[in-house]
């Protein structure tokens, strides 16, 4: 299901994280794509609202602990394989996003999320890519790790992920 970002807008070289879940792609797409999934699984969210989740229109509102708001716009919907959103400030720049669902035999499935940020994409190349490689990678990769292990902390335990479980984060904590 490798997605482009829309034609017309500048992104960065995309940041991926994957994790592997013991559990079958069909509970895995389950979690990732049920209604305000994110209020349980997320751990640097406070709340996640829904704006409108029906047939081909899908879209919420992320609020990060820290009072920063987003709006995700989904932009392809594919049962059990996983979906592409934009997210970002309303009216503001946004992130091309895509997250991924990979089966491992009936049983197991990865799931992968990969962003390509707004952030420094109207930089030229050269002059992004140290920035890019030392300030916005690793803290964009430490942020997908956690969201990761919120969902496996879920689907291990049934309980939703405490807030800043697996650390603060400078972004959004």
């Amino acid at each position: 299901m490798p997605a482009s970002p829309p034609a017309g807008l500048k992104f960065n070289r995309p940041v991926e994280a994957k994790r592997r879940f013991d559990v079958p792609p069909e509970h895995l797409w389950d979690m990732i794509s049920a209604p305000g999934s994110l209020n349980d699984s997320h751990p640097f969210c406070r709340t996640n609202e829904v704006l409108s989740w029906d047939g081909d229109e899908r879209a919420d509102r992320l609020e990060y602990l820290n009072g920063l708001t987003y709006v995700r716009r989904f932009q392809s919907w594919n049962p059990l394989q996983g979906y592409t959103l934009l997210i970002g400030e309303e009216g503001g720049y946004q992130s091309f996003v895509e997250w991924t669902i990979e089966a491992e035999g009936e049983h197991h499935a990865n799931l992968t999320i990969s962003v390509h940020t707004f952030l420094l994409a109207g930089w030229p190349r050269w002059a992004s890519a140290l920035p890019y490689r030392l300030w916005i990678r690793p803290r964009l990769t430490r942020y997908l790790n956690a969201v990761l292990a919120g969902y496996h902390h879920v689907e291990a335990t049934g309980e939703a992920v405490p807030r800043n479980h697996f650390g603060r984060h400078g972004w959004f904590s």
